[in-house]
């Protein structure tokens, strides 16, 4: 059967889609990739965010439902999403951008043999950064060329994504004996796992934890995470393999985008597998405008003028702008590209 390659994607609730769009773009610096609509929800934005290309396994997306209730945190969910930059030097940078820029931030510190630097947004919601410095997994993205972060330091995909249950045994389970996983190191109550080539890029990492109620799922917390798999076919053979072990799933979807299959291995916790591609740049955008209208899959696309009524709109132009590289008196000269 065709593996789990790594992490795909990250989909995640926000309260304000504008807000979020400005987080992202000029703080973290990553590309809004596409600006669409939930396609099971049309009245919702869905923001795609991701590396210059908006290459698979770079990507955080967000829905912004109308009238929900913040997230209440607690255990039986996916707790935290990380992303990858270059190197040591870069989480040093990370840190004096998060005080310029009053993001709250933890103090950098070791996880894993890993430099990494903890932060949240302004729902909460929660963040980590990873050092690629001694990765030696799957590749990464490529930094969003033309944002306000020098592309040394520039988030270049995600990372590894965090996990908190009550029950480790069967969720250990479920990674390594039917997606794939295989155990590699404990910490304290945190135990790591990776899948494919490894390294930041295709692993988890998972928090016991039962003396915690059960998370309510709300804006500031995480909707699913996705993982690789290489193409339709993939799919098809993990939709067989769900049936033989006689687990309920979503069938084929088609997101045009990439091809999908959803699924609840464990309870409160939805997984999603996602193909490499077709990807973000389509019949609709290039490369050099990608974000900056309101895309839709062709079969929304008869009912533009109905769903524009139902978003307000969002301004997120920018190939009409230039972004200045911020370097906050980080390394030399002739090194600032």
């Amino acid at each position: 059967m065709n593996m789990i390659t790594g992490i795909h994607h990250v989909t995640a609730m926000t309260s304000s889609a504008e807000k979020i769009y400005d987080f992202f773009t000029n703080i973290l610096g990553m590309r809004l990739v596409k600006k669409t609509v939930n396609q099971d929800d049309i009245q919702t934005y869905h923001l795609f965010f991701a590396d210059d290309k908006g290459s698979a396994g770079t990507d955080m997306t967000f829905f912004d439902f109308p009238n929900i209730q913040r997230a209440s945190k607690g255990t039986n969910e996916i707790a935290k999403t990380s992303f990858r930059v270059s190197s040591d030097l870069a989480i040093d940078y990370w840190e004096k951008r998060f005080n310029k820029y009053q993001v709250k931030h933890q103090k950098i510190q070791m996880r894993f043999g890993v430099k990494t630097l903890e932060f949240e947004d302004f729902d909460g919601q929660e963040y980590v950064l990873f050092s690629d410095e001694h990765d030696q997994g799957i590749e990464p993205g490529t930094a969003w060329k033309n944002g306000p972060v020098p592309i040394e330091f520039g988030i270049v995909g995600l990372g590894p994504i965090f996990f908190r249950v009550s029950n480790l045994e069967l969720f250990s389970l479920i990674l390594t004996k039917h997606l794939g996983f295989k155990k590699i190191a404990v910490e304290d109550n945190f135990t790591q796992f990776e899948v494919g080539k490894g390294g930041n890029g295709a692993s988890v990492i998972v928090e016991f934890r039962k003396d915690l109620p059960f998370t309510q799922q709300g804006f500031g917390g995480i909707h699913h995470v996705a993982f690789r798999v290489d193409d339709e076919q993939s799919i098809k053979e993990w939709i067989n393999y769900l049936n033989q072990a006689g687990a309920r799933h979503s069938g084929f979807v088609d997101r045009f985008y990439f091809r999908s299959l959803y699924t609840r291995l464990y309870s409160g916790i939805l997984f999603e597998f996602a193909t490499e591609g077709p990807g973000f740049i389509d019949d609709e955008e290039n490369y050099e405008t990608l974000g900056e209208i309101l895309a839709l899959p062709p079969k929304f696309r008869q009912m533009r003028q109905e769903i524009e009524k139902l978003v307000r709109p969002i301004d997120t132009v920018r190939s009409s702008k230039v972004y200045k590289k911020e370097y906050l008196d980080m390394g030399d000269q002739h090194e600032r590209k």
